[in-house]
């Protein structure tokens, strides 16, 4: 594809065991907003952001059960909705809801597939705004859901993928000399990246990345969930790929977390993507604040495996 009809990130929605203290930590902690619940189902929406809901929390029924359910991307309008799912069924990539109305918050139109990895992907327009505003000096909560982060044992295939059924393009990767590509930042419009593949030893989330107001605000709700003895995986520091800023905080369901600001913007007229090595330290944080990436960091975003692979979820 020679071009994206993506146009953004919507929202990550996740199964977890532990319902109810998942939900306290997106309200007491993180800064999210409830918006709608009902039985073992809850939106998290962002202040700063139009979209109905950043994040779904859903209950599972097991520990086993743990998975993300969907992501959510949007395309302008239904045209382009049942354009995609046209072109996407003829390449023979399966479907798993034919493009309808949406029965969630917003309503709008759209339909669902899987990934290579087995992931649930929604793609959606028509989605109601809603009423948000501009978030005040010192506020420190997020803005938006920024991106989302995969883990896939597969990453070449995965991205190539990504890049020849929904047009994402590459910002940048990071390399190691002994196992090749571990990262790839994908975009649909001029943020660095939306969409990012790990390398891994199993197809889960790597992480959840929340945009917040600016420097003084990603460092008063890193200050606050320490406070609250949040654990921190990974942090503080910034990134070169991006060049954003990254706290990574473990939720109470395993998954990992990240507040972030000032992610890079692209000229697509003059960008060209870089590879980074992971052997220099700036690659990883350009402060050098944060601790050098370790086996039992990286065991951390590798997360568990994702129980929803190939099985659509139940909402």
């Amino acid at each position: 594809m020679t071009f994206t009809p993506i146009t953004h990130l919507r929202h990550v929605d996740l199964a977890v065991p532990d319902f109810a203290a998942q939900c306290d930590f997106y309200e007491t902690h993180w800064g999210l907003v409830p918006t709608s619940d009902g039985d073992g189902l809850t939106y998290f929406a962002a202040e700063g952001s139009p979209e109905q809901y950043v994040v779904r929390v859903r209950r599972a029924e097991r520990a086993a059960d743990k998975r993300i359910d969907l992501i959510a991307f949007g395309v302008a309008d239904r045209t382009a909705v049942d354009a995609l799912a046209a072109e996407l069924a003829r390449s023979e990539v399966q479907l798993v809801t034919e493009p309808d109305v949406l029965q969630t918050p917003g309503g709008g139109y759209g339909f669902r597939c899987f990934d290579p990895n087995g992931l649930t992907i929604e793609i959606s327009s028509d989605v109601e705004h809603r009423r948000h505003r501009t978030l005040e000096p010192r506020e420190a909560i997020p803005v938006r859901l920024s991106h989302v982060v995969v883990n896939s044992p597969t990453p070449e295939a995965t991205r190539a993928w990504y890049e020849q059924h929904l047009g994402f393009r590459v910002s940048d990767t990071l390399h190691h000399p002994a196992m090749g590509e571990l990262f790839s930042f994908m975009r649909c419009n001029a943020q660095h990246h939306v969409f990012a593949i790990a390398r891994g030893p199993h197809t889960a989330l790597n992480h959840a990345s929340f945009e917040m107001r600016g420097i003084d605000e990603y460092m008063f709700a890193t200050g606050r969930m320490l406070r609250a003895d949040t654990r921190m995986i990974w942090g503080p520091g910034r990134h070169r790929a991006g060049d954003n800023t990254f706290a990574y905080f473990m939720d109470p369901n395993g998954n990992a977390m990240e507040l972030t600001t000032e992610l890079e913007t692209v000229d697509e007229s003059t960008w060209t993507p870089s590879v980074f090595s992971v052997l220099e330290p700036t690659t990883s944080d350009q402060w050098g604040t944060a601790s050098d990436m370790s086996p039992s960091i990286a065991a951390d975003f590798f997360n568990a495996p994702d129980a929803g692979v190939f099985v659509p979820p139940p909402v």
